[in-house]
């Protein structure tokens, strides 16, 4: 690629022009105490920072932010900080997803009408990762990503624990009267030790992991903890690369490939991944023209072993990942599955970064020899219940559970259910199929994490741990249970979910792929005749515009108009 001159740079538009209007932007930037020499004759590096005191995933991004800076004036560029929507995983309601696309057109809108020639994306709780990437493909300005990292691991009374993946667990055994008040307690203040995102391979981690398996981080980023000092060395070369990135010119749209998502896909399935990933990858791959669909990625998962031992398919966190060799350790394990002569963010192929990797422990990155699992972590499913698709992590299910027919007991949305899960006269056993209707990108709205349905108490009670639940929902990554997810098209535009009945038989067989409900064809016309589509509860507002433009699960969620098309113009400058 040719590097870019001095008068080729996007920001000297704004101060590299003899106008009136140049006067202003010099003036108005020397009045926040800057001399020409800082900004002028120097590329512009925006960074885009979603660290929020709502945000407690990002609580050390602030500091963060300012190592950036540190590279970024060292490389010889001129770094301005651009605050942008946190939408932190703990707070944001009623769902992070929700705001996952308002946050991806902040940031391409951020980019296009700022003076910046390229961007440092900060980020890492589960929504922001893919939301800073699809704004930046869109917008396709050299950008590299710096990832929060995870948290510490969690400790209580001589136990490890992991966020999420034991809150569902002890909750449960609270639920079934098996720990006190006091015990709640203690897991609550044990379980958060530090800045950081869930240390699970929950969503967070799997997203940081896939963005630089994309590329758009440098060689081992995703893996280290947040509070590891070298995150900050790994923030402040972030800051000295992306000013290489602009003199090189080197764009999202040489890095985001088809072969860069079909590598994403296959380490997904390595990792043990989020079932999120799939939607966010085929959001993020549509911003750059690629369609994904789930048969890539069950023909990934079919084809690469799961080698991470890590919650909540394994025993281990993040912590013990990163110290065990990292994401570049357990790539090499699969290099045969992968495209090595791509160029990545740090102007190296993809190969060349992970050619020298190794595992320290074997127990927590397995060889290829002893994995996890033979195949990977999630599986697509299809069928009349299904037609577009369903997802299932078989490998956080029972085993038993996953060839299962039941009778359904089905619930019209989530204030039903919890309103009936732990009727003692509910009409359930361990054999019955939960299903949960209108939790979809519509129908909830917004598509939240409500598909680890909870086990009715009195299974809990007894010991009852595990059941096969539908419904058109997400589940965090951290969460487990033979959870089938995201099944579209969803109850609330009137696919084949919104017409189960209690009572109806379900059929789930993950090694056949089939998700069947097992009611005739005429019978679920004549359901349908009578079905209503439920009222949107937004008449104005982002909300609205959220109803009208969200894709279904198979098609990433994104808005419809967002997708790759012809490109927005630059802002006129006068």
């Amino acid at each position: 690629m040719s590097r870019k001159t001095l008068e080729e740079l996007r920001s000297q538009r704004w101060f590299g022009v003899d106008n009136m209007r140049a006067f202003g932007h010099r003036s108005r930037t020397m009045e926040m105490g800057f001399s020409r020499e800082d900004f002028m004759g120097k590329p512009v590096i925006g960074i885009v920072n979603t660290w929020a005191d709502t945000n407690t995933c990002h609580s050390h991004m602030r500091q963060r932010a300012e190592e950036v800076k540190r590279g970024v004036w060292q490389a010889g560029g001129f770094p301005l900080e651009m605050p942008a929507m946190s939408v932190g995983e703990q707070h944001t309601k009623p769902t992070s997803m929700l705001y996952r696309n308002f946050l991806a057109m902040e940031t391409e809108e951020l980019l296009r009408s700022q003076p910046v020639d390229g961007v440092v994306l900060m980020g890492g709780c589960d929504k922001t990762t893919p939301a800073l990437l699809m704004g930046a493909i869109s917008m396709n300005l050299p950008a590299i990503y710096v990832p929060a990292g995870a948290m510490l691991r969690g400790h209580w009374r001589g136990t490890t624990l992991g966020s999420g993946t034991d809150v569902f667990k002890y909750w449960a055994e609270r639920r079934a009267g098996n720990v006190t008040n006091e015990q709640w307690s203690e897991l609550e203040e044990g379980i958060a030790r530090s800045a950081g995102t869930c240390m699970t391979m929950g969503t967070a981690s799997t997203m940081m992991s896939l963005a630089e398996v994309l590329g758009f981080s440098l060689p081992g980023a995703s893996s280290i903890p947040a509070v590891d000092s070298t995150h900050s060395m790994m923030a402040s070369r972030s800051g000295r690369r992306i000013v290489e990135m602009v003199w090189n010119d080197q764009k999202p749209s040489d890095i985001a490939t088809h072969e860069a998502f079909q590598d994403a896909i296959v380490a997904d399935m390595a990792l043990g991944g989020s079932t999120n990933a799939i939607i966010h990858l085929t959001a993020m791959a549509g911003r750059a023209g690629i369609k994904l669909t789930l048969d890539d990625f069950d023909e990934a998962s079919k084809k690469t072993p799961m080698l991470l031992n890590l919650k909540p398919s394994g025993k281990y966190l993040m912590e013990d990942f990163y110290y065990s060799g990292g994401l570049r350790a357990l790539l090499r394990q699969i290099s045969d599955l992968l495209h090595l002569d791509r160029t990545v963010c740090n102007g190296m192929t993809f190969g060349e970064n992970i050619e020298t990797a190794e595992i320290f422990n074997e127990e927590v990155i397995r060889p290829r020899s002893n994995p996890i699992s033979a195949t990977g972590g999630t599986a697509a499913l299809k069928g009349n219940l299904a037609p577009y698709g369903a997802i299932i992590k078989p490998t956080a299910a029972e085993p038993h559970l996953l060839k299962h027919t039941g009778p359904a007991v089905a619930f019209e949305n989530v204030d039903d259910m919890y309103a009936r899960i732990d009727d003692p006269d509910l009409d359930v056993t361990k054999d019955s199929v939960l299903v949960l209707k209108n939790a979809g990108p519509k129908g909830a709205p917004g598509m939240p994490e409500w598909g680890q349905l909870p086990i009715p108490q009195k299974l809990l009670k007894q010991g009852v741990r595990d059941m096969v639940r539908i419904s058109d929902c997400r589940m965090s990554g951290t969460s487990f249970g033979a959870c089938v997810l995201h099944v579209a098209p969803e109850a609330a535009v009137g696919g084949n979910l919104a017409l189960v009945k209690t009572g109806d038989l379900i059929t789930l067989d993950v090694e056949a792929r089939k998700l069947e409900l097992h009611v005739s064809d005429e019978e679920l016309e004549m359901r349908r005749n009578s079905w209503e589509a439920p009222k949107s509860p937004y008449t104005r507002g982002y909300g609205a515009l959220f109803m009208q433009h969200v894709t279904q699960a198979h098609e990433g969620c994104d808005f419809d108009f967002l997708h790759a098309g012809d490109s927005t113009p630059e802002p006129k400058i006068y």
